[in-house]
């Protein structure tokens, strides 16, 4: 392991970052699902990769830089990304493999501080101030180099990452020359180097309310510091636009926090007589989670954990929750979870009270980009798992229509052939190219899809130092 990756181990300190010394680690994988396909999948290194639901309905999870050439985004209809890039290969995600992945680099990460706060399989902040005392830019950077050359050795992957005295400011530098890069922001320099940019760029910044300031003449981050408190609480509210002042002024005083408080954020409703009917209740499990996302909302929250509590005619009470692999606030995901969990339990003689719940929670939120490609879902607690979604295609070459039990990208192994991952399905046949993250690119056989020797299996391992 470098010298700079865990190389003291003093008592921990914890508290508000110090805004005299880039004490604040932002890490940010790059490109991280599509870099993990690249990885484990010769054949597509060098060339367009798109992560996510590859069927009509889907969304973007991730492209690749060389996918990003030609518009395509995260959170983009698929259909849309297929005509800007249509030669992409369109792969459903591997969730398996990803979530090894980030194990390992948040491993890595405890390895700097143990005050690390995961905001998502590929994002964390690291509080270095917690073990060193000597954190200037100098120190901070050699800290910082040692932890990427480490997670591109372990994973063969590149993170970016952004130093600052702040959460803030480590987040917006983690961004600033990505992929692959390193940005230390001395506290001494960090107003000149927020002041031009877009107030986009601060976390909490929608389209709507960047809309809103841009209308009002607050473009940048510098003409927001500059503007005048009250005039910006009457259009945002206080909490909203005392706080985002804040942030342009580069005031930051968010700890990171490994683990939060056991709170949770939820609403319930009690019926005046007993509901049998699934429809109906679904529909009010989706208006609870509407008011549970309005409520994370304001305060500025999301969770990880998802529960329903059902109240039967007997007044039993169930709970049964699902923790996710990244933080939430989106009212959809809380309700097609809950939705999910109550499909486990039996209404027939009657709910008298039903609830939804989200806890686990953290300041920022993650749409769940990968749920409609992810196969198993996250565990359930006392539920059997629904099967795995089912996605379309398109007539590519990667991604022609997919029939049930083959997925583009899905790893596969076979009796005579040995391991590989499927290229595409349909009519009755499915392709697969055989091929490893330490193998050259590999060739390309039919079978039928029923094939008996053709198996599926979980992701390849990738061995540091054989890349």
């Amino acid at each position: 392991m470098s010298g700079q990756v865990g190389a003291e181990a003093p008592r921990v300190r914890a508290g508000r970052p110090d805004p005299t010394r880039p004490s604040v680690l932002h890490l940010d994988l790059d490109a991280f699902f599509a870099a993990v396909e690249q990885r484990d999948k010769p054949s597509l290194r060098g060339k367009p990769v798109v992560v996510g639901g590859p069927g009509g309905r889907g969304v973007v999870a991730t492209a690749s830089y060389e996918a990003r050439v030609f518009g395509v985004g995260s959170a983009m209809p698929t259909a849309r990304a297929r005509r800007l890039c249509p030669n992409a290969a369109y792969l459903a995600g591997r969730f398996e493999a990803y979530r090894a992945v980030s194990e390992q680099v948040m491993g890595l990460a405890h390895t700097l501080s143990p005050l690390v706060e995961p905001l998502s399989l590929d994002e964390a902040f690291v509080d270095l101030s917690a073990v060193h005392d000597d954190l200037d830019v100098e120190r901070v950077t050699g800290i910082a180099e040692g932890f990427r050359a480490e997670v591109r050795a372990r994973t063969g992957l590149t993170v970016s990452v952004g130093v600052g005295a702040s959460k803030l400011v480590a987040k917006i530098a983690s961004d600033l020359r990505k992929p692959d890069a390193l940005v230390v922001v001395p506290p001494e320099e960090q107003e000149a180097l927020l002041a031009p940019m877009s107030v986009r760029r601060i976390p909490g910044v929608g389209a709507v309310t960047g809309d809103r300031l841009v209308r009002s003449g607050l473009r940048t981050i510098g003409d927001l510091a500059a503007a005048d408190e009250g005039e910006l609480v009457r259009m945002l509210g206080k909490a909203h636009g005392s706080g985002l002042l804040a942030f342009a002024r580069g005031i930051d005083p968010r700890p990171v926090v490994p683990e939060r408080e056991a709170k949770s954020v939820s609403a319930e409703e009690t019926f005046s007589t007993d509901l049998t009917d699934r429809v109906d209740l679904t529909e009010r499990i989706r208006r609870m989670a509407d008011r549970v996302a309005v409520r994370l909302g304001k305060a500025g929250l999301s969770g990880r954990t998802i529960t329903i509590k059902v109240r039967r005619y007997d007044f039993s009470t169930l709970n049964r929750s699902r923790t996710l692999p990244h933080a939430t606030s989106s009212a959809k995901e809380v309700a097609l979870h809950a939705g999910e969990l109550l499909d486990g339990v039996d209404v027939a003689d009657g709910v008298r009270l039903l609830g939804v719940g989200v806890s686990g929670l953290s300041e920022y939120s993650q749409i769940d980009l990968l749920a409609e490609i992810e196969d198993p879902l996250p565990p359930v607690e006392d539920v059997e798992e629904p099967a795995g979604l089912v996605e379309g295609g398109s007539p590519h070459p990667y991604g022609p229509p997919a029939s049930p039990g083959w997925r583009p990208g899905q790893d596969v192994v076979h009796a005579g052939f040995g391991p590989g991952w499927v290229q595409g399905s349909g009519v009755g046949r499915v392709t697969v190219r055989f091929e490893g993250p330490h193998t050259p690119p590999g060739r390309v056989h039919t079978f039928r899809d029923d094939d008996p020797d053709l198996t599926a299996c979980g992701p390849p391992a990738y061995l540091p130092g054989e890349a």
